[in-house]
């Protein structure tokens, strides 16, 4: 048997073989976010959070978090993007809370770039660990988007939901967001002025 001969009678061995490392690939796929998410939890229950972030676009979260702060003095109190700020001020202030304790961020335009404009500054100011205060119908999305952006940066977020009463939202948004907090990982864009500003809530 020729040269020939002994290329092509390799070649239906090489196919199976191709395929076998796709699918190590895909059930790897398949695998990681569970394995995340596990690890995040262990994690929770050794790491104390030493700030809360709250979430802007509801007034009633605000409120939730001035409790919130009441109940962990502690705390350093993080609103992204929030209500007008002097309001914001003045619910925390009428609540005896120490200003120091709180700091509002402008900066975000959407639930992507609440976490996007603060992880780094996160980052360097040592915080590892998060309470994350939002809505209830919005914590599904908000925390895919937070495990990405802030994990990248080795922050681990601890979700704290706000009843609202308001139905689940459309899995598609937490898609979306995703795919646009693992852009910002890797590019440092956030996709938000693609077709417009996406909504906060």
């Amino acid at each position: 048997m020729g040269m020939r001969g002994l290329l092509y009678t390799a070649k239906p061995h090489s196919q199976p073989a191709k395929k076998r490392v796709w699918l190590r690939k895909l059930w790897l796929l398949l695998l990681l976010p569970p394995l995340w998410l596990g690890y995040s939890e262990i994690r929770s229950q050794f790491e104390q959070p030493v700030a809360a972030l709250v979430l802007g676009g509801d007034k009633q979260r605000e409120k939730f978090a001035v409790n919130f702060a009441l109940q962990h003095p502690d705390l350093a109190i993080w609103v992204s993007s929030g209500s007008n700020p002097e309001y914001t001020r003045g619910v925390f202030a009428d609540a005896g809370i120490d200003p120091d304790r709180l700091h509002l961020d402008r900066a975000a335009v959407d639930t992507v770039t609440n976490f996007t404009t603060l992880a780094d500054q996160f980052k360097s100011r040592g915080i590892t660990s998060v309470y994350l205060i939002t809505s209830d119908y919005h914590m599904q999305r908000a925390r895919i988007i937070g495990e990405i952006v802030f994990g990248s940066r080795g922050i681990h977020i601890k979700p704290v939901s706000v009843p609202s009463g308001q139905e689940q939202e459309p899995f598609v948004k937490s898609v979306r967001d995703g795919a646009r907090a693992i852009l910002w990982v890797f590019t440092g864009r956030t996709g938000s002025t693609l077709g417009g500003r996406y909504e906060n809530r």
